[in-house]
C-alpha cells in the first residue's frame, strides 16, 4: 500500500480527499473496483477487461485493494488454484463515487484528446 502522508487526516478541509486518493488512486484501482462492481470475478476475466495493464501491476493493485479492505480474495484449494476477487461492503460502499466519476467521464472526457489541436488552430 503506497505511503500516506499524514498520519491523521483532520489536519485540513482537504485531508480526506487526500486519504481517499491514496487509497484507492492510481490508474487501475477505480477500474478495476467498477468491473467488481458487477460482481465476483477471477483474476484472468479482470485481466481481459483491462487488456492494457499487465499482470504485474493488476496482481500489485489488487494486492493494494485488498489491504486497504476494499476486495476480498477468495483461494479455492485446487489444481491450478482457482482465486475469486470480490467486493467488501467497504468496496460496495464506493459505488456512488463510481457512478459519480462515469457519468462525469460522459459528460466531460469527449474531445480531451484534441485540446492540444484545438490550442494550436486558435
Amino acid at each position: 500500500m503506497p505511503r500516506l502522508r499524514h498520519e491523521r487526516f483532520d489536519c485540513s478541509p482537504g485531508c480526506p480527499v487526500e486519504a481517499t486518493l491514496s487509497l484507492i488512486g492510481g490508474k487501475w484501482k477505480g477500474v478495476v473496483l467498477w468491473h467488481l462492481l458487477q460482481g465476483t470475478l477471477r483474476f484472468n476475466e479482470i485481466r481481459r477487461r483491462l487488456p492494457n495493464v499487465t499482470q504485474r501491476m493488476l496482481t500489485n493493485q489488487l494486492r493494494e485493494l485488498e489491504a486497504g479492505g476494499f476486495v476480498i480474495r477468495t483461494v479455492y484449494p485446487e489444481v491450478p488454484p482457482k482465486v475469486e476477487y470480490s467486493l467488501t461492503e467497504r468496496g460496495r460502499s464506493l459505488e456512488p463515487v463510481l457512478r459519480a466519476l462515469k457519468a462525469w467521464g460522459e459528460a466531460n472526457v469527449e474531445g480531451i484528446g484534441d485540446t492540444g489541436a484545438r490550442e494550436a488552430a486558435e
